[in-house]
């Protein structure tokens, strides 16, 4: 679209982000024009009632629950989709893009679920999808994807992108509340759902991961091909004893390309050593840190959701549309979801990583040598192991064994077979240990 269209935009939800964005629009418009030079006009606030809009002093006029008029006026350019959901979202941003109108989403999880049919769609139709706000929040990592690092092949991707789950685990890791307490002051606090599920179950993250995987890459990685564990089955003693061996728990959404140019990409949550940049990331707020081949490793950190910071994010899309810059982006670079080949992914298994696993046997003698022979048959090497003198149950005691690298899939088949010994007591706990990607310098 040229800059001298259309300068209208349409606010479709205005909840705490559609929120947020019409309150830049509204308030800060004359310093966006000084620094712009557009004169863009917020038109519409569409949603079905306007409680929230009346509470922040938005202007009535700029009511509207017909979606119709929205689409039929001329003078709407952008539409920025802020409801969430993928359904009842999807249909309204193809009716948007079919009548010719750019749009602009925070919706991770339509993106990860319908993102290559709806790019498809506003190709189609001559316009185009900003979305900049959908995995970072504030933080700008799509545009640092698709154009800053533009130069990169890029061979990690590492992230803490829920604040919720973050805020969760500072509250274990630094304050040693338990996983339920955390959760229950989050919720307190305003920084978790009440029903928290798709935060804590890691699916949030995965969203975020495959988009932004997807444009790391190259290649388009599919939700499906991502394995997701979250965080609601921590045990602060885990916790508690990868601290004592120089870690931090974090729920981090990893990508990698390996040598053979196959991608991995999972959600979990991952011992980090505390002088990595990532351990320091705390409470709500999100990071992500990128390793291209040329620029090493670069990492970007902010505030991850909230009104303002999302707020931005939309923000700068809008402008991006209406200069002229994502058109020019979107038509000239083969990187968007609808023009990617589909990823060879690592078959879950094949990965190398270093684990903490953690046994809970009877007090009994001969049992670290069974445990330790089933590694070895396995071609699991061990790093250390940590007998813990506390009691976990009664007659039984924790064992940590810290492992070199070692396959997926064998830790598995190890696992598996020492849940059949009769010394095992309770569930094993298996977490990955995440490792600064080496760079190539």
């Amino acid at each position: 679209m040229k800059v001298d269209k259309r300068y209208g935009i349409a606010v479709l939800g205005c909840g705490t982000v559609g929120g947020g964005t019409a309150k830049i629009l509204v308030e800060d418009n004359d310093f966006l024009k000084k620094r712009t030079n557009i004169p863009l006009f917020l038109k519409y606030i569409v949603d079905v009632k306007f409680d929230h809009a009346k509470a922040l002093g938005l202007p009535e006029n700029l009511y509207e629950k017909d979606f119709d008029k929205v689409l039929k006026d001329p003078e709407i350019g952008i539409v920025v989709e802020l409801i969430g959901g993928t359904t009842l979202a999807k249909d309204f941003i193809i009716k948007a893009l079919n009548a010719g109108k750019n749009v602009v989403t925070a919706n991770k999880a339509l993106l990860a679920h319908y993102g290559r049919e709806l790019f498809a769609v506003a190709r189609k139709n001559g316009v185009v999808i900003g979305f900049e706000a959908s995995c970072g929040g504030g933080i700008p990592i799509i545009r640092a994807l698709y154009d800053g690092l533009l130069a990169n092949r890029n061979e990690a991707l590492f992230g803490i992108v829920n604040g919720t789950c973050n805020y969760i685990l500072t509250q274990m890791t630094q304050n040693g509340k338990t996983y339920a307490e955390a959760l229950a002051e989050a919720q307190r606090d305003g920084l978790a759902e009440a029903n928290p599920t798709l935060d804590v179950s890691g699916l949030d993250s995965a969203h975020k991961l495959v988009i932004m995987s997807s444009l790391a890459f190259g290649k388009y990685v599919s939700l499906q091909s991502t394995p997701v564990i979250g965080i609601d089955t921590l045990d602060l003693s885990d916790v508690l004893a990868g601290q004592e061996l120089g870690y931090t728990i974090k729920l981090i959404a990893m990508a990698k390309k390996h040598s053979d140019g196959r991608i991995s990409t999972i959600v979990c949550p991952a011992f980090i050593d505390k002088k990595h940049p990532l351990a320091w990331v705390s409470g709500a707020f999100n990071a992500v840190s990128v390793y291209g081949h040329a620029v090493g490793h670069t990492m970007y950190y902010g505030r991850g959701a909230g009104a303002s910071p999302t707020a931005s994010a939309v923000t700068s899309d809008i402008i991006s549309i209406l200069s002229g810059a994502t058109e020019k982006f979107f038509n000239t670079y083969p990187i968007w979801l609808d023009n990617l080949p589909e990823a060879d992914m690592l078959p879950y298994g094949l990965s190398e990583e270093k684990f903490y696993i953690r046994f809970n046997v009877l007090d009994k003698p001969g049992v670290l040598a069974k445990v330790t022979a089933i590694f070895a048959k396995h071609n699991i090497s061990i790093a250390s192991v940590v007998q813990k003198n506390e009691k976990k149950e009664e007659h039984s005691i924790p064992i940590v064994i810290i492992t070199h690298y070692a396959l997926e899939g064998d830790i598995a088949d190890a696992l598996k077979e020492i849940s059949f010994l009769d010394e095992l007591s309770g569930n094993t706990v298996c977490i990955r240990i995440m490792e600064e990607h080496k760079e190539k310098f």
